[in-house]
């Protein structure tokens, strides 16, 4: 059961395409000022259970609950405004301009046939520099990187200014640098008593910002707790069906999780020490 200070929720929840389930009784929250990671295999569902927290999808049984109150007791124009979705592909259908684009995040707040006001371009404004995409206001989303594009629909989210933020892989296509940008960003909006919902594949990503994680295999909730509970060696090792080098990073104090190639894995299995001259490099 979910408890009264999560903002979003999945009790007890399942879902499935035509006549396969690929959500089997999950149950998660996020409450203001939480960093909730979802992690695990390609195919465990981590995409479908964002949908269903988005309310773009309803499911087959259980509930979602948005502020405690079942998601379908709300309208489509109030969960946009009460939630952000940052979708893992954005299909671009109009050669709009970055700043326009951004803008389409306050439709939401505008009645209809509104224009946006003051108020509303300076947030759309601060969104882009907080994003870093305001040297990029006289190009079209057609003249951008993945990369790029992806930081104008994080900065098109962030205009929207929701209580509630939900990412699929937001650093899909970036680089390092502004891997760990936009993830330093997110924890500066989960400061300011907001939930943040978001997939990621970077287990070490996970373990440095999330203050709790939900694994996911098979549709089914493995584990859900801090990140140095559900990620450790035994857990890794069984659910993503990999050996890998888990270590205490001694800066960070976080873990880190390498996967090892397969010449290491028989070296392993085999019992056998790695002299460093025998190195893959």
């Amino acid at each position: 059961m979910t408890v009264s200070h999560e903002m979003l929720a999945v009790d007890d929840v399942s879902f499935g395409y035509r006549r396969d389930e690929v959500l089997h009784g999950v149950s998660v929250g996020v409450a203001p000022g939480e960093t909730l990671g979802i992690i695990g295999p390609n195919g465990s569902g981590k995409s479908t259970l964002v949908r269903l927290l988005s309310g773009v999808v309803a499911p087959q049984r259980g509930v979602v609950r948005l502020f405690g109150q079942p998601m379908n007791t709300y309208a489509s124009e109030e969960r946009a405004r009460a939630i952000a979705v940052v979708p893992q592909e954005t299909t671009i259908e109009f050669p709009f301009s970055v700043p326009v684009s951004v803008l389409v995040g306050l439709a939401p707040h505008l009645g209809r046939f509104a224009f946006e006001a003051d108020r509303d371009l300076e947030a759309a404004q601060l969104a882009m520099r907080r994003t870093g995409v305001a040297a990029l206001a006289d190009r079209s989303l057609h003249e951008l990187s993945g990369g790029e594009r992806q930081r104008v629909v994080l900065a098109r989210a962030l205009a929207q200014d929701t209580e509630i933020l939900l990412l699929d892989e937001p650093a899909a296509f970036l680089d390092v640098r502004h891997e760990v940008e936009i993830y330093d960003l997110l924890h500066e909006i989960k400061e300011e008593g907001r939930a943040v919902v978001t997939v990621l594949h970077d287990l070490n990503l996970a373990e440095l910002y999330c203050a709790r994680v939900a694994l996911l295999k098979e549709g089914r909730l493995v584990a859900l707790g801090t990140p140095t509970e559900v990620i450790t060696y035994k857990t890794i090792t069984e659910v993503y069906e990999i050996d890998v080098y888990v270590d205490r990073n001694d800066i960070t104090g976080a873990i880190n999780v390498l996967p090892l190639s397969g010449r290491y894995r028989e070296l392993l299995a085999a019992g056998r020490a790695v002299a460093p001259q025998e190195s893959e490099g």
